[in-house]
């Protein structure tokens, strides 16, 4: 079956999360996608490492379903290899500053003097405009200026908690595939490229924006509860006799449902608890009821009984239960990939999403450094001596 994105080409000039997941996923849809990246490796290569080379479980990730070739684009004789490159190219994909992008020739005007019709999608810490545009920054930083971070501790003023999954990053990725797919479509109307641009603030903003969105309005200043919830309950985390789940009543039926299996039907009448906000408020009530019910039992009993009551619940798990849960492994999420070096083949994740007649495809493992330098500059019209030309002197 022909993918949807067969045809298109993507050079990947990505670092870290944002740029290499977004070409990724261009990739899984079947884009010819060729990361190109420094003659040592890039540095999002080497996170985490888990093969005898030490690349590392991100690239594992991020790398899949791509070419990969080495280059220095600030060469001149790079810079020829980009021109070439860029002419064959649908999309270039680059989260670099933008004085990066100008001195590597990444920037849309240089790309447009090559291919006009070009799309290059962008990622930057902050977005273009503001007083920060010119800094750099990582995913957290995102996740501390949108008010998550705050309100992920136990009360105000005590040390708060960074996300250690790179939410802000992949929710980067994603809006910036999407943004990539509408510029395909929208060159094919119109026979124009242009400039996406995605920025890990404005990805954050956007996950925490009924929160702010509550705040600008109400001014209600609102203050941690750890694990908590704050606009409906119980909502938290609680311990079993032998572990810990989290329970998420939110609505009426639910409220409903939960007051009866705890065996407080008259809380359907307390004017505490009479909506998702007051149950919020009333918050502590709740949870300490909950928490009660959860010590008399185990994890496995609790959530069996909450699943047949329909009240949503889940493990608390650790890793390796992630990989062993047998909801996990018969949805077959993972897909086990192999990779020179490893000890055993990578859970590599698949796309979350799936469509019925075009579906996503992890055809091919992460290139190794420099995999297909040779091949793709071949395609490019260099013949053997050229290339070991370019070799010799360390453009490649």
């Amino acid at each position: 079956m022909r993918q949807v994105l067969a045809g298109v080409r993507v050079l990947d000039f990505g670092r870290y999360i944002a740029g290499p997941y977004c070409a990724a996923l261009l990739g899984d849809f079947g884009a010819e996608v060729i990361r190109i990246e420094k003659r040592t490796g890039g540095e999002d290569r080497f996170q985490a490492p888990v093969s005898e080379t030490g690349d590392g479980a991100l690239f594992q990730q991020v790398g899949r379903n791509k070419r990969g070739m080495t280059l220095d684009p600030m060469t001149e004789a790079g810079q020829e290899v980009v021109r070439r490159l860029v002419a064959t190219a649908d999309v270039v994909v680059a989260n670099l500053p933008p004085q990066t992008l100008a001195a590597m020739k990444l920037d849309y005007e240089s790309l447009k003097a090559v291919k006009p019709d070009i799309i290059l999608t962008m990622v930057t810490a902050y977005g273009r405009g503001g007083p920060y545009s010119e800094r750099v920054g990582f995913d957290g930083i995102g996740q501390v200026m949108s008010g998550a971070t705050y309100m992920t501790s136990e009360a105000d003023g005590e040390k708060p908690f960074r996300f250690q999954a790179a939410w802000v990053d992949f929710g980067t990725a994603l809006h910036c595939a999407f943004g990539t797919v509408l510029a395909l479509m929208a060159r094919q109307q119109t026979g124009r490229g242009q400039v996406v641009e995605g920025a890990l603030l404005g990805t954050a903003l956007t996950v925490s924006n009924a929160m702010l969105i509550e705040q600008a309005l109400l001014g209600i200043n609102r203050t941690p509860t750890g694990n908590r919830g704050q606009t409906s309950g119980p909502v938290d985390i609680f311990r079993t006799r032998d572990g810990w789940i989290l329970v998420q009543v939110v609505g009426d039926p639910l409220f409903r449902r939960w007051a009866r299996l705890m065996g407080e039907d008259h809380w359907l009448t307390d004017p505490r608890f009479k909506d998702d906000i007051s149950r919020g408020e009333n918050g502590p009530l709740l949870s300490e009821r909950m928490s009660r019910w959860c010590a008399e039992r185990t994890s496995a009993d609790a959530l069996a009984i909450l699943g047949e009551a329909m009240i949503p619940a889940g493990p608390v798990l650790k890793p390796q239960q992630v990989l062993d849960d047998p909801h996990v492994q018969a949805m077959g999420f993972f897909q086990p990939t192999d990779y020179p070096g490893l000890p055993a083949p990578a859970p590599i994740a698949r796309v979350a999403l799936a469509l019925s007649d075009t579906p996503a495809d992890l055809r091919h493992r992460a290139p190794v450094l420099g995999e297909h330098t040779d091949s793709i500059l071949a395609e490019l019209g260099y013949d053997e001596a050229a290339i070991a030309d370019l070799r010799a002197r360390s453009v490649i």
